[in-house]
């Protein structure tokens, strides 16, 4: 089969393009320029989207002994990904671009390219298992990506091969050593890769300026403080708010909810961040839809967040999702990733962007 690797410079897509070879396919490597000046993204080798991490792909290709490029995706990237990521903090969402990016650029642009240039499929470093159209968290519980590839839909997965998910980490890198990879030891990125120093508040202030705004008390409705933007927080946030005056019981106030529309940012106890019901938007089947619903299962709301008991019902455009216990701190804006308890390791089943969520205890009405 030819695929296409896609290279980010780390060590995750530099054993999944050497797994491919291994396994037989005709492998070609490719690099995603996805600044159109790579100065402004973040230095250092950190594993995305650098000028270093470029060259690290390209020695990594040529050790593996595959044909290597750079395809330029910066103007897609941008409209996408940064620009999405703006104006889902400008409406008072929490987004999440390394999910973005995925269903855009990794699933979408590239693999459209890719199969006009007559491969197969495309292969990345992703830690998620995928097997007859099955997505199945990774054996490595610290690592697994899943959740961030739960908005492919079950076209893309059939032209996707995920070499990783059967290992760990720790197996990666010592397979990467005996390779003779030098990228072995490369650490990997944490941060969002477009911003260069980290800020991103900092960032989101140059994109949609400084508009003075009020912070209120939900048990009160007095107002505790103010704020230059209310893109500058999301929900569950406890520091940095710029409170004037503390609680009446001194315990810390968090963040509740950011209305945008009126400017205004609310908090109160930790406990009012408790919901029991989760609404989300734009639902992807990863496979056939459901015969029947009510559906038991679990459901996942952040990247690295725990999964929740909880049942499931569905409509034409939306996932419901009724907890079994409270969650904490949930945003509109992040994925709602659902998955079936297996024998095998956790099935992924849908995913919906979350919009908005409820709490059914009198007491938090």
């Amino acid at each position: 089969m030819r695929v296409l690797a896609a290279m980010s410079g780390g060590v995750d897509s530099a054993v999944a393009a050497a797994r491919a070879v291994e396994a037989g396919h005709d492998v070609t490597g490719v690099h995603l320029a996805l600044s159109s000046n790579p100065q402004t993204f973040r230095s250092g080798a950190r594993g995305c989207c650098t000028l270093e991490d470029s060259r690290d792909a390209r020695r990594a290709a040529d050790v593996i002994g595959i044909p290597f490029y750079i395809w330029d995706m910066a103007e897609r990237f941008r409209e996408d990904v940064v620009e999405d990521f703006v104006a889902e903090y400008a409406a008072g969402r929490t987004p999440n671009p390394c999910l973005r990016c995925n269903e855009k650029i990794k699933f979408a642009a590239v693999l459209d390219r890719a199969v006009a240039l007559g491969f197969d499929a495309v292969v990345t470093g992703h830690h998620a298992r995928l097997a007859d159209g099955v997505l199945r968290r990774s054996v490595d519980p610290g690592k697994d990506q899943s959740y961030v590839l739960a908005v492919l839909n079950s076209a893309q997965l059939s032209r996707a091969i995920f070499p990783l998910g059967d290992i760990t980490k720790e197996e990666v890198r010592a397979e990467a050593a005996r390779r003779g990879l030098s990228v072995a030891d490369k650490p990997d990125s944490h941060d969002i890769c477009f911003i260069a120093d980290g800020d991103t508040r900092g960032f989101l202030n140059s994109r949609l300026g400084n508009t003075p705004g009020d912070i209120v008390d939900a048990d009160s409705g007095e107002v505790v403080g103010t704020h230059t933007g209310s893109h500058q927080y999301t929900v569950g946030q406890r520091h940095g708010l710029g409170l004037n005056r503390p609680a009446p019981d001194g315990r810390p106030r968090y963040v509740l909810s950011i209305t945008p529309v009126d400017n205004r940012v609310t908090v109160g106890p930790r406990e009012a961040l408790d919901v029991d019901v989760v609404h989300g938007e734009r639902p992807v089947w990863l496979g056939a839809e459901p015969d029947s619903m009510p559906l038991e299962c679990q459901v996942q709301l952040r990247a690295h967040g725990e999964c929740h008991p909880a049942t499931l019902t569905w409509d034409a455009d939306r996932l419901t999702a009724r907890l079994h216990r409270p969650a904490k701190g949930v945003a509109a804006g992040q994925a709602m990733v659902v998955y079936r308890p297996d024998a095998d390791g956790d099935v992924v089943l849908a995913s919906a962007t979350i919009d908005h969520t409820e709490t059914r205890r009198p007491s938090l009405v």
